[in-house]
Formats: C-alpha cells, structure tokens, sequence
C-alpha cells in the first residue's frame, strides 16, 4: 500500500487571470498519468485547427496501439477509426489504444509525437514537464506538476474554445459499446464541466478539473488522491472555498482559500480501483528527472569560472623575464576569455510563455517588465513564431546569473518561465 502524503499536490487558480487561489507542492514533480492525455488533445485540436486532420480521416491501428494496456478501446491491429471517434474515446474512457493511434498520425510515432508534446510543454510555460509517451502509462521519465498541468488546462480553453467540448462529455457510445467518463464530477459537482482523470499505482488519483459558477471559471488541480471518492471531495471543497473567495472579493472583503477551507488533505491507504486508467499497481517506480527531461536544458547551477591556463613546464624555473611574459600572456588571455564569455553569457533568455497572436505576447511581455524592472533590467523583448501559430515571448539578452534571479522572482509570483540557454 501507499500513503498519500509524498505524492500529494494541488492548486487552485483564476482561469480568467492566472491567479493562483490556493496551492500545496504545486512545483514539485508528480505522475501524471492519464492527465498526460490533455497534452495528447492539445495537439490533435491544434492539427484540426490548422487543416492537418480532419474528423472524418481514418486511422489505421497498428501494433503499437493495439499493444497499449487498458483503459483501452480494444481495437485490433489493422481496423479502423476515425479521429472524431479517437477524441472521443480518448476524452470519455481515456483510451490509451486511440491515444497512440492519434499520436502516430500527427506525429508520425509515437516517440516523435511524445518530443512534440515536452516542446509544446516548454512553449506555455510549463517547465518542470516531461513526456514520453501519448498515454500517461507508467514511465518514470514522464512527470509534470501541478502548477503546469493548470497551466495546460488553462491554455486548453484559450486556444482552442471550440473543442473543450470533448472534455464535458459524461458518456460515448461506439458500435454499442457504451463507454462513461471516468470523471465523476462531471454532472454531479455544480459547474464542473471538464477535465480529465488519471490514475496509475505511483501515482495515486489525479484530477485536473474546471467549473464556472457566476460567470467565473476556476481551474483546480489534485495529484496523489487516496481514492478516487476522496479525490472528488477534496476537489469539490477546493472549488467551494476558491469561489467563495471570489464572491467575497466582489463584496470588497479579504479572505483566502485556505481561511474557507475546513477539509483536511486526503490521506490513507491507496485504494486500487475496479476499473484502472493504467497498467495496475506500479510498486517501486520512482520520480527520475533524466538528461531527457525539460530541466536539463534549465539552469541549475552558477556557470563556474574558466580555470588560468597551466604554466608551461620548461624544465626549470622560469627567469623574472619570462615570468612577467607569461603573468601578461595569462592576464591578457583572461581578459580574452572573459569579453568573450560575456559575450557568450550575454545570451541567456527568459520565456514566460507562448501565444496564438503576437500583439498578446508582446503585452505580456510588457507587463511583465513594468512589474520587474529591478530583475529584468535592460532585457530585450524577444517574440519569434514558435511554429503551428504560436508566438513565443521571451526576455533575451540576460546573462546566466540575471536570467535565473529574473525567473526566480517570476516563480515567486506564480507566473510560469523557463531559462533558456544560448542557441535553444
């Protein structure tokens, strides 16, 4: 058995802003699961979105989907779908067959589809995730957080409105197999229309769920749950309090999330389900942050100082003459290295995000400078196309050293960048 407390994780957030209301371990690392299958969508709505897919294209499963473990649509190699159908079973059952099968359409494999979904990953700003795979099946290299999972969900209604639809779906009925959502709010909790469930035995129960109530719409996010029953409870309290809040703020009154919240974190034994959105109880996996993983290209530590080159032996003391030769030649090439270190280092950027229109990444960017002036200081904006009709913005021209105290003071106020090293 597993006990929740070094796997649970939870935020609370203003989908309307980004606000964070209210949040527990938000950055530290955690299994996604089948969460990971919103990333999946995030990709197949923008190839819809920009006329690579169609609804009505036809996939062909192949023995790699048809090998996934359950949940799964059981499809056998060599039948078909279309990708409508996928979304569908994907979003309701969270299908790790069909996710695979979507992936190895936009993106040719599964593998490549996975870089895919860690490079989107990093472009919204979600820094500490990893993926490898389509599915969330266990793999301890695919790991995100609490805070980017908000992140993505948040990012999933602003750019692409007209499909969040799959995420409300309470059932899909394929060829009479009548599948319902493994998300029980859905229909049952006031306002929650969305997200996704996931569950795999390293990671306890998690949900990314969404609810508007008053024309206010609030994200939250719960990883590690015990069971799924104190899952719901525990995301049902968290947006109670995150809305209560809300309405006092509209009344002029300060109050916090967790001044309203009176539920203690869910704890105990986990409770493996009848039904699993993974392979079953994965003992022993652990949390691994790889050379593969988002955080090998962040910065983590100072950039040490080059070391003076050796003195030359000459087989004896050198005379004063030659001495003062080489203390000019050491000084001077120190000199040397240092200009062309700065220059090197001078290259360091911040990216706080990417966006489906230019003029919002340069007001972000903007914003953002007015704010941390003292941080950001002669900064250059930086927005680029990222590719797929994204804008990327970034704060360019920070050595190591200020682009890491500029995104640590970013962090502090819960706004999402990632240090990007020179020629990335």
């Amino acid at each position: 058995f597993f006990t929740t407390a070094p796997r649970y994780a939870s935020i609370v957030v203003d989908a309307s802003n980004g606000e964070v209301l209210y949040q527990r371990n938000p950055d530290s690392p955690r299994y996604p699961a089948s969460i990971s299958k919103i990333m999946t969508l995030y990709l197949t709505f923008e190839a819809l979105a920009a006329g690579r897919v169609k609804p009505n294209d036809v996939l062909v499963v192949s023995y790699h989907a048809a090998s996934m473990a359950p949940s799964k649509l059981g499809l056998r190699p060599g039948e078909t779908i279309t990708v409508d159908d996928a979304m569908h079973a994907v979003a309701v059952h969270s299908a790790n067959d069909m996710a695979v099968a979507l992936a190895e359409r936009i993106g040719g494999s599964e593998a490549r589809f996975a870089t895919l979904m860690t490079l989107r990953a990093q472009e919204l700003g979600m820094a500490n995730t990893h993926y490898v795979n389509a599915s969330g099946l266990p793999d301890p290299r695919q790991i995100s957080t609490a805070r980017d999972i908000a992140t993505l969900s948040r990012a999933v209604m602003r750019d692409y409105p007209q499909y969040y639809h799959f995420f409300s779906l309470r059932s899909f009925d394929y060829h009479g197999l009548y599948m319902t959502n493994h998300n029980g709010m859905l229909g049952r909790t006031p306002g929650v229309d969305g997200l996704k469930t996931g569950y795999i035995g390293a990671s306890g129960f998690n949900l990314a769920a969404s609810a508007v109530r008053d024309n206010r719409r609030l994200i939250v996010v719960v990883l590690g749950g015990s069971s799924s029953a104190a899952r719901d409870a525990h995301v049902a309290d968290l947006l109670d309090a995150g809305f209560s809040v809300l309405g006092h703020r509209a009344l002029g009154q300060t109050i916090t999330v967790a001044d309203n919240l009176h539920e203690a974190i869910p704890s105990g034994q986990i409770v493996r389900p009848p039904t699993e959105q993974g392979s079953g109880d994965q003992a022993g996996l652990q949390i691994v942050l790889t050379d593969a993983s988002p955080t090998h290209h962040l910065i983590s530590q100072d950039v040490p100082e080059e070391a003076a080159p050796p003195r030359a032996d000459r087989g004896g003391p050198p005379s004063r003459a030659e001495e003062r030769r080489q203390a000019r030649q050491a000084r001077q090439a120190k000199a040397d290295r240092t200009r062309g270190h700065e220059r090197e280092d001078a290259a360091y950027a911040v990216q706080i995000g990417a966006y489906k229109k230019k003029g919002e990444a340069r007001d972000a960017l903007a914003t953002l400078e007015q704010r941390y002036s003292n941080r950001l200081g002669d900064a250059d904006h930086d927005v680029k196309a990222a590719g797929h009709g994204y804008y990327r913005a970034r704060f360019s021209g920070l050595s190591a050293a200020e682009a890491r105290r500029a995104c640590t003071a970013l962090r502090a106020h819960h706004q999402t960048c990632v240090v990007v090293t020179p020629n990335s």
